[in-house]
């Protein structure tokens, strides 16, 4: 499809049938990116109610004839904040309560979760407020439009106590509805990132989770915060900015998942530093810290792409005036750190999917996965800056995004 044409229409609908229900729905693609590395061209996507049923290139009617664009799964955004907003007076808003009425906050979330679908993102890790259940819930039962929301609810911090009360938060957290654990294992980069816990406290928390049936995700800059983490079972390391080369061979021989920030957090702070600036940590040598970090995470994921077990998922780490733009840190990671095009698209949708438990389910197209499924004007494994283009959109079966262009 030109750039040039016209874009006439965009259709949005929300998902109200029960998941399993619904009528049967093709889709003519002329390219198809499986997410796993593959690439089909001149084929029909069969869904029937939420799932994929089969890839039939011998099917040529379709009810959605996408065949000038590139199809592939939605995006898997392993790390945002969606209850993080700009508020009423312009300032950015972190945490429930406050100045601001709770139901306020929900709304706000619920605009970043409609702007990361938009774009997209058709799954995301939300970690963590406790406010992200109900609108987990409420995208769920089909009340309002957002991309399926994993939460860890609020984090889990040094306050939280020793071995057996971290132990005793973990349950809390799950009992109310957790998903995912999340433990902050490190200072922010604003401070430094040192470790905040032992190894014995990190294993006490991640060992409660695992025999909950829950992941558990580790906040960890420094070197030795990861380190412990890796050891104490923790499912991925998040941001890993000062990260050296024993720590990273360490997370990829246990299998952990890794999950860098590189760009998109940054250069959100960087864009909108005076609506932060004040604000908890967000001081001048905060932002000092984070100017310094960005040239460090881009090393420490150069290094990583070197070691081809390592997992690395598509986080963004997305908060207040990020959301709806999650791709640009995929196309930061090809255009200035160096992963292949398609690697990227892999990352971002079967390994992140992985990393969520939910590999059997998502992240792929597939059949008897969800049809979670993306149209870009372009194609991606060969433009990586294709993904700024999204013109279709579908989440679970249903049609979310449709921007008709003339012929």
């Amino acid at each position: 499809m030109s750039h040039s044409r016209l874009l006439l229409a965009v259709v949005c609908t929300l998902p109200r049938l029960a998941v399993g229900q619904g009528p049967t729905i093709t889709i003519r693609a002329g390219t198809v990116l499986d997410g796993r590395g593959g690439v089909v061209r001149n084929t029909t996507i069969v869904i029937s109610g939420s799932r994929i049923v089969r890839l039939d290139p011998a099917l040529t009617a379709a009810t959605y004839d996408l065949h000038t664009l590139t199809l592939m799964p939605g995006g898997v955004d392993t790390h945002v904040h969606l209850t993080s907003h700009f508020d009423a007076d312009g300032r950015a808003h972190n945490d429930p309560g406050g100045r601001e009425p709770l139901e306020q906050t929900v709304l706000y979330a619920a605009e970043n979760a409609y702007r990361a679908l938009m774009a997209g993102i058709t799954t995301v890790q939300s970690i963590g407020s406790n406010l992200d259940r109900e609108l987990r819930d409420a995208i769920a039962r089909g009340t309002i439009p957002g991309p399926r929301v994993i939460t860890s609810l609020d984090w889990i911090t040094p306050a939280d106590g020793d071995a057996d009360a971290l132990r005793r938060t973990v349950r809390q957290r799950v009992a109310a509805g957790a998903d995912v654990i999340k433990i902050l294992g490190s200072k922010s980069i604003r401070e430094g990132g040192g470790p905040t816990f032992t190894e014995q406290q990190l294993a006490a928390a991640c060992g409660e989770a695992k025999a909950l049936g829950r992941r558990c995700v580790v906040h960890a800059h420094a070197a030795e915060a990861a380190r412990r983490a890796v050891l104490a079972g923790a499912t991925s390391i998040e941001h890993g900015v000062l990260l050296d080369s024993a720590t990273l061979d360490l997370i990829a021989d246990h299998n952990t998942f890794f999950d860098p920030n590189l760009y998109l957090v940054f250069q959100n702070y960087f864009d909108n530093k005076a609506r932060f600036l004040g604000m908890e940590n967000y001081t001048e040598e905060g932002f000092a810290q984070m100017h310094r970090a960005v040239p460090l995470v881009l090393a420490v994921f150069q290094q990583a792409l070197r070691r081809p077990k390592l997992r690395i998922v598509f986080g963004t780490d997305a908060v207040a005036g990020a959301f709806g733009k999650n791709w640009e840190e995929l196309i930061y990671r090809v255009q200035v750190g160096g992963q292949a095009p398609m690697d990227a698209i892999v990352s971002a949708t079967s390994v992140s999917a992985q990393s969520l438990a939910l590999g059997d389910s998502i992240g792929a197209v597939a059949p008897g996965l969800q049809g979670d499924l993306i149209g870009v004007d372009g194609n991606p494994a060969e433009d990586i800056t294709a993904l700024r283009r999204v013109v279709f959109v579908m989440k679970g079966g249903q049609v979310v995004k449709h921007v008709a262009a003339v012929p």
